[in-house]
């Protein structure tokens, strides 16, 4: 079978699908909608859905997992929800590059899986729906996302600001941190931070300069462009436009610094690395996020893991399958099982040593978070190691003779290490 002809019957699999949810729905429009309780009364655990997707290329498959999931986890409600009148930010983690052949190739958020969890969402009454994405400028070739957003009604938020829009504070929603070390204003694109919103984060499983891309990083696309540059470090901080240097802290590099050469008395790992994304651009890095996160409220956090892209050029193996979607309340708790899962030591990634010093987490220390593996039966207790492992590597601080991509993989001794 042709590859048209393929994604010609994909395609109409796919609609059939979502005509039946549609007339399913129709049946009894809800007022308001709850995630699974659960969830809700667990918000420090960590819930791990095992998929059967049969690769990158399964689009069904993909579209089955996302619905399923979402099925589950929204629920209409008769009291006591969330009002089906809210507007939903959606982030998922939009990252395309180009193959050899020119085209473009997803692998960021799988658009299929994504589709599936926003009919789930529309299936218990929501209609609001706005894509806000900083960086969407380098991907408006997605054209899979594109239609999806056009096809139900999600609002694609424009990105661009001028310096005289700051002026006016045109299109964006201020935020203060709380104890605040770079950014001591946050600007978000509407309709973050004004009244009856709800958001959700979807993020993508893979590797990165600050080690994994998940929960956390991915949230920083949210602030209004150029403020979503989180990673050049002093670049984008003493060497601002000027129409950002306002909202950076008067003595941003006093707190920077005092923090930094705190954590080199510490004896953080790595903290000796030449790499480019180096030490002090990691740590200008954390505090961003860490500002940017202090001011966002959730209302569920999600990393999607059925396919990753090994970022390793020299390894033979150039695709992952891990078959699995990860999601939490808590966003840290979330993404230090993601680096466990992905062959790393938390302990090791400083971010979240960091986070918990300024007291927006409880822990960096995976084994003291309750995981349980989401079944169609119900979610089941389960310890760390009943799932597998991934070697997602890493060009994260690359230690004198190491491999330039590497695990972060040292060990830790969290008895001893508490903070």
């Amino acid at each position: 079978m042709d590859l048209s002809r393929r994604r010609f019957l994909e395609a109409g699999a796919l609609w059939a699908a979502n005509a039946g949810l549609g007339r399913a729905a129709a049946t009894a429009p809800p007022r308001q909608f709850q995630l699974h309780p659960f969830i809700e009364k667990n918000p420090k655990a960590v819930f791990i859905r095992r998929t059967k997707v049969a690769g990158r290329m399964d689009a069904l498959g993909m579209h089955r997992e996302g619905l399923a999931l979402g099925r589950q986890l929204f629920r209409p409600a008769e009291s006591g929800g969330i009002p089906v009148s809210h507007r939903v930010v959606l982030k998922p983690n939009l990252l395309t590059s180009r193959a050899a052949d020119g085209t473009r190739v997803n692998w960021g958020t799988d658009p299929n899986f994504y589709e599936g969890m926003l009919i789930a969402m529309r299936d218990v009454g929501l209609r609001k729906f706005f894509y806000i994405e900083a960086n969407y400028r380098h991907s408006r070739w997605s054209r899979q996302y594109d239609d999806i957003h056009e096809k139900y009604g999600v609002e694609v938020g424009e990105f661009n600001r001028r310096a005289a829009h700051y002026q006016r504070e045109w299109g964006m929603n201020w935020s203060r941190p709380d104890d605040a070390v770079v950014y001591q204003n946050v600007p978000h694109y509407p309709p973050i931070h004004e009244p009856d919103t709800w958001m959700i984060n979807i993020a993508k499983w893979r590797s990165h300069g600050m080690c994994l891309t998940q929960a956390c990083k991915n949230a920083q696309g949210l602030t209004v462009w150029p403020f979503q540059r989180f990673c050049p470090g002093w670049a984008m901080v003493t060497g601002a436009p000027d129409h950002m240097r306002a909202h950076v802290c008067k003595d941003v590099e006093q707190r920077v610094n005092r923090y930094f050469e705190s954590h080199r008395r510490m004896k953080f790992a790595r903290y000796d690395s030449t790499a480019p994304l180096g030490p002090i651009r990691q740590e200008i890095w954390a505090h961003k996020t860490c500002d940017n996160l202090s001011t966002l409220k959730f209302g569920l956090h999600m990393v999607e893991a059925i396919y990753a892209k090994n970022e390793d050029p020299a390894d033979p193996v150039k695709e992952f399958l891990p078959n699995f979607v990860m999601f939490a309340k808590d966003p840290f708790r979330l993404d230090i099982v993601g680096l466990w899962l992905g062959g790393h030591e938390p302990g090791n990634v400083h971010f979240y040593r960091i986070a918990k010093e300024r007291g927006l987490s409880d822990t960096f220390n995976p084994w003291e978070v309750p995981v349980y593996e989401w079944t169609d039966e119900g979610p089941v207790q389960r310890k760390l190691t009943d799932f597998q492992r991934t070697a997602m590597k890493t060009y994260y601080l690359k230690r004198e003779g190491e491999p330039e991509y590497h695990l972060v993989n040292e060990p830790f001794d969290y008895d001893r290490i508490k903070l």
